[in-house]
C-alpha cells in the first residue's frame, strides 16, 4: 500500500498533519429506522416511502430495535464504552432532501464513545486511532439534478435509512494511515454483517477533517472539512492536495479558514462549499417523540455473543495457522468474502501458501482486470483447490495452469475436465524430453557455441524452444536438468 500513496509531507519536514474522520455507515436492516418502509437500494424514485419518512405533519417515529443492536455491535467491535442511557435529538437545517427540516440524530450522549481501532503505520508499528463517538441517526433523501433541463428532483427513498456516524480523533497523520484506517473500519462493519459498506452505493461514505501545523507548535491548526468523498483513492488524493494547500498558505503568511470543501475528481483539487457550521448553528433540541435508549449488561452480553471473528484476530490466525506474511494476511482478510473463499480453498487442498499466492496474484488480478466482484467469479473454491492440486501433483506445469485458470474463469469447469478435453497433461517422460533437448541442441550449433563461451543468458533461449516444441506441456524442472546435462563442452 505504501507504494500506491505518496506522502506529500516528505516535501515539508517542518510540518505535520492531524486528520480525523467522520464516517457514515448505512445499516443493513430490513426496514428503515423509524418506519416499516423497506430499506433497499436501487428502487424507483420515491417508491419506498410513507408519511413518516416523508416528513408529514403529525406523524410519530418508532425506533427500529435492530438499529440499536447494530450500533452496540459496532461499539463493541471498536473497543468503545457503551452508554447506559442515550437519547435522540433534532438537528435543524434546511435542505430540499430533508423533508422535516431537521434530522433525528444523537448529540449528547451518543450510544458509544471512547473507542479505538488499531492499524499498522508505514514503519509496521501498531498505531491506535482513537474514536470519539459512534452515534445513530437517519439519512436524508437525495437530490437528482437534471442534465437536460434546468430542474432538480427529490428522491426520498433514502430518507430514514439508518446510519451510524463513526467519529475519530485527529490521530491520523497522512493519507497512507487514512487509507489503512478506512480499510480496517470497512472490514469491521462487513465482518459484523451490519452494512454492505459499498461506497458506490453511498452506504460507506466519509468526511475528512484536516489541519496542518508546524511541528514545534502545540496547538492544532484550523480544521478544514472535505465532504462526502466516495472512494479510498479519492480520499487519499484529497488529503494529499489539502495538506499541501494549507502548508503553502501558512508558508506565505496567510490564514487557514474553517470551512467545508468538496473534492473535484476530474481537476484533482478541492473547492470551497461553505463556511463550517458550529453545533450552535444546528439548534440541537431533544427529540420529544422518542424515548431514552437504555442499554443494560444483559443486552450487551447478548450482542457480544453475535459478534464473529473480526479482522485483527483473523489476521493473527492466518499468520499463525497458515504461515502467511503480514501483507498476505492483510489482503486476504480485508474482505470477509475473500477470507472465506481462501479458507474453503485451503480446506480442499491443504496448501495455504500456494493458495495464497494464486489468489493474490491470479484471482485478484482477474477480478480487477474484468471489474467484477468475487460473487461473480465462476471458479468455485473446490475447483480452485483442484487447480492447485494438479500443479502440485505435476499433472500440469505453472504455464499451462495459467491458461487453464482463464478457461475456468470463463466456463466454471473443473481443471481436470479441461486437462482431459484439451490433452494438457504435463510431459514427465524423461526419455521423450531428452530427445526434444538433443534435437534442439543439434539444430542450434551457433547458439550452443555462444552459450559454451559464457553467454549464460542463452540458457533461457533453449528452455523456451523446448517448451514451444512441447506446446508448453514439458516439465520445466526435467527440461532444465537435461539442458544442463547436455550443454557441456
Amino acid at each position: 500500500m505504501s507504494d500506491e500513496i505518496k506522502n506529500v509531507l516528505n516535501k515539508y519536514p517542518d510540518f505535520e498533519a492531524n486528520i480525523g474522520m467522520e464516517i457514515h455507515v448505512q445499516l443493513k436492516t430490513k426496514s428503515k429506522i423509524f418506519c416499516s418502509c423497506p430499506n433497499q437500494f436501487g428502487q424507483k424514485p420515491n417508491e419506498n416511502i410513507c408519511p413518516i419518512c416523508s416528513g408529514y405533519p403529525g406523524v410519530l417515529p418508532l425506533l427500529n430495535k435492530r438499529v440499536v443492536d447494530f450500533a452496540i455491535m459496532a461499539g463493541i467491535a471498536t473497543n468503545c464504552e457503551i452508554t447506559p442511557v442515550s437519547r435522540f435529538s433534532r438537528k435543524h437545517y434546511m435542505y430540499p432532501d430533508l423533508p422535516k427540516n431537521f434530522q433525528i440524530t444523537q448529540n449528547e450522549p451518543p450510544i458509544c464513545k471512547n473507542g479505538h481501532i488499531i492499524i499498522e503505520s508505514e514503519n509496521e508499528k501498531e498505531k491506535r486511532i482513537r474514536l470519539i463517538r459512534i452515534h445513530i441517526e437517519e439519512d436524508a433523501g437525495k437530490n437528482i439534478h437534471s442534465t437536460s433541463e434546468d430542474k432538480s428532483y427529490i428522491d426520498l427513498n433514502r430518507a430514514g435509512t439508518p446510519l451510524l456516524e463513526i467519529v475519530s480523533h485527529p490521530d491520523i497523520s497522512n493519507s497512507y494511515e487514512a487509507k489503512l484506517y478506512l480499510t480496517r473500519l470497512k472490514s469491521i462493519v462487513e465482518y459484523l454483517g451490519i452494512s454492505d459498506a459499498n461506497m458506490e452505493k453511498g452506504s460507506f461514505r466519509g468526511d475528512v477533517n484536516i489541519s496542518v501545523k508546524r511541528k514545534d507548535e502545540e496547538k492544532l491548526g484550523t480544521k478544514v472539512e472535505l465532504k462526502n468523498i466516495n472512494s479510498f483513492k479519492f480520499i487519499a488524493q484529497a488529503i494529499e492536495y489539502e495538506i499541501e494547500r494549507q502548508i503553502k498558505i501558512i508558508k506565505e503568511g496567510g490564514k487557514i479558514n474553517q470551512e467545508t470543501r468538496s473534492w473535484d475528481t476530474k481537476e484533482h483539487k478541492s473547492f470551497i462549499m461553505r463556511s463550517k457550521e458550529e453545533a450552535a448553528d444546528y439548534r440541537y433540541l431533544r427529540e420529544p417523540d422518542l424515548p431514552l435508549i437504555i442499554v443494560d449488561k444483559k443486552w450487551i452480553e447478548k450482542i457480544k455473543n453475535e459478534i464473529p471473528e473480526l479482522p485483527n484476530k483473523k489476521i493473527k490466525r492466518f499468520k499463525d495457522e497458515y504461515n502467511l506474511s503480514n501483507y498476505e494476511a492483510e489482503i486476504l482478510t480485508g474482505n470477509i468474502k475473500l477470507a472465506n473463499y481462501f479458507e474453503e480453498v485451503v480446506k480442499n487442498c491443504k496448501l495455504p501458501k500456494k493458495a495464497s499466492n494464486w489468489i493474490l496474484r491470479n484471482l485478484l488480478g482477474y477480478l480487477k482486470e474484468n471489474k467484477i466482484d468475487l460473487d461473480q467469479l465462476k471458479i468455485s473454491a473446490k475447483n480452485f483447490a483442484d487447480l492447485i492440486l494438479v500443479i502440485e501433483n505435476k499433472i500440469i506445469n505453472t504455464k499451462v495452469a495459467q491458461e487453464i485458470f482463464l478457461i475456468m474463469a470463463q466456463t466454471g469447469k473443473n481443471p481436470k475436465e479441461i486437462i482431459k478435453e484439451q490433452g494438457l497433461e504435463q510431459l514427465n517422460d524423461e526419455e521423450k524430453l531428452e530427445k526434444v533437448v538433443l534435437e534442439i541442441i543439434n539444430n542450434n550449433p551457433e547458439q550452443v557455441e555462444k552459450y559454451l563461451e559464457g553467454k549464460n543468458k542463452l540458457f533461457g533461449f533453449f528452455v523456451g524452444l523446448a517448451m514451444k516444441q512441447t506446446k508448453g506441456k514439458a516439465n520445466p524442472k526435467i527440461i532444465n536438468e537435461l539442458l544442463k546435462k547436455h550443454l557441456t563442452k
